[in-house]
């Protein structure tokens, strides 16, 4: 069953396949900058990417290499380890275990290399020295370097830069930093001199001590870990300019040939129908929504509801949701037989819209047509092996369930009974007893389920 993913460079829904004679299928996303916690819209992305791992695990068994890198030396974590008057190493490494904890709470599998920025300073200078010597790169007058864009023609190609003509006095302009040092306003560090702000974090090279810029660190530790062509690199949309338009430039301008075969992008997470902000206290991290009494499953799953190339509005009501597809699921496993029933293609409809470019909505759809349908009916390997591809741990799914009072059990009775009757105006009434109370009341098909008012 072939995979079939969007490409962001052609606009086009392409298969994914090895496009070397080895067979290994090489894959590279952006991993997290470390000087705090990841939230919630920046793991949309890192689930959507394991989605797309275990896929091509299922695919192309034992051939797939995944490089996954970690931003652990730019202005930000440099500002973090500063502020604590810490070493940059011990800050980084603080969050660099709070992420790997995260993602192992949210069932993410580990990268086969995971390169940091500081332990690639060496391939990132040679990379610079190179392009330095074919003319894409310059040095200016306080040391730093700078990509030559217009060395470049098909700079653009990606993001479609040069369609929205960002030019000269654009807010690209207003925005650049270091303006004055550069020769033209679109050209971007690969290596910054060494400012008093910088402390010690520094290192040497050619042109003087200094520190790398953001975007050469990928296109290093990209070619050492996967060569200079690999088939598919994958990030969320705000990486698409300039982050990966100035990987594609540097690297092709450096190795001679093709960067990636294929790249992929998911859309920004809201909350609420607000994009996250902490000025609107609506940005979660991982911890926050499991203070709040659910489990890293539940957000998986919610991460998982709206398909990856399209805004997600996140809402607590999500993880509500959430929480009850997975009792569901993890009820059906248990009911499930080895080679009973359908067969072993009978969940073959979840992987169909998976390998669809990535419809995770579709998948869960179908995954739960089946469910309902054909329940303690279906052989238990078929269930297991979509359940793997969607990456949900259904033994690690179900949240601490607080048992309601004996008094608030009597409301919920007199409420459902009201429902029944269709006396709507009684079931709201009593419903608003009942959040007072500090319960909320789930309906269900076949009943319904208490909940004490997560806050």
């Amino acid at each position: 069953m072939p995979i079939r993913l969007h490409d962001s460079l052609t606009r086009q829904t392409l298969e994914l396949k090895p496009a070397q004679k080895d067979g290994v299928y090489r894959f590279y996303n952006c991993g997290p900058t470390v000087y705090a916690p990841a939230h919630i819209g920046n793991f949309r992305t890192f689930v959507i990417n394991d989605v797309i791992r275990r896929l091509l695990e299922l695919e192309f068994p034992g051939k797939v290499k995944h490089v996954r890198n970690l931003t652990d030396v730019d202005d930000k974590t440099i500002r973090r380890a500063q502020d604590e008057q810490r070493p940059l190493a011990e800050v980084t490494r603080q969050w660099t275990d709070k992420f790997h904890a995260d993602c192992a709470a949210l069932n993410c599998l580990p990268p086969h290399v995971e390169p940091t920025a500081t332990g690639h300073i060496h391939e990132q200078v040679d990379m610079i020295d190179v392009l330095m010597k074919k003319g894409n790169a310059y040095r200016a007058a306080d040391g730093s370097v700078y990509f030559k864009v217009s060395s470049f023609d098909g700079y653009g190609a990606l993001s479609r830069v040069k369609e929205r003509e960002l030019q000269a006095g654009s807010a690209m302009k207003a925005t650049a930093a270091d303006a004055d040092e550069k020769e033209d306003v679109s050209d971007f560090a690969l290596w910054k001199a060494h400012k008093p702000d910088d402390g010690a974090n520094a290192w040497d090279s050619p042109w003087g001590r200094g520190r790398p810029g953001w975007h050469i660190e990928c296109s290093a530790m990209s070619k050492k870990h996967l060569g200079d062509t690999i088939d598919l690199h994958t990030g969320g949309v705000d990486l698409l300019f300039p982050h990966h338009e100035n990987e594609i430039a540097q690297s092709q301008c450096c190795n001679g040939t093709l960067f990636s075969h294929h790249w992929y992008h998911s859309e920004h997470l809201l909350v609420d129908g607000k994009k996250m902000s902490k000025s609107l206290g609506n940005l979660y991290t991982l911890d926050e929504l499991v203070a709040k009494g659910f489990s890293p499953m539940a957000l998986r799953y919610a991460l998982l509801m709206g398909h990856p190339r399209k805004q997600l509005s996140f809402s607590l009501d999500s993880m509500h949701a959430a929480e009850s597809a997975l009792t569901t699921l993890k009820n059906f496993r248990a009911t499930l037989l080895p080679g009973a029933g359908l067969g072993h293609d009978a969940f073959g409809p979840v992987l169909q819209a998976l390998h669809d470019d990535l419809n995770t909505p579709a998948a869960l759809g179908a995954l739960f047509t089946i469910v309902n349908r054909y329940a303690g009916e279906v052989d238990a390997a078929s269930f297991d092996r979509a359940i793997f591809a969607l990456g949900l741990d259904l033994n690690a799914a179900a949240a601490p369930q607080a048992t309601a009072p004996a008094a608030v059990t009597a409301l919920a009775e007199k409420r459902w009974a009201a429902k029944q009757a269709k006396d709507f105006a009684a079931a709201d009434a009593l419903r608003k007893e009942l959040t007072g109370a500090g319960w909320s009341m789930l309906d269900r098909k076949d009943g319904y389920s208490l909940e004490p008012v997560k806050k």
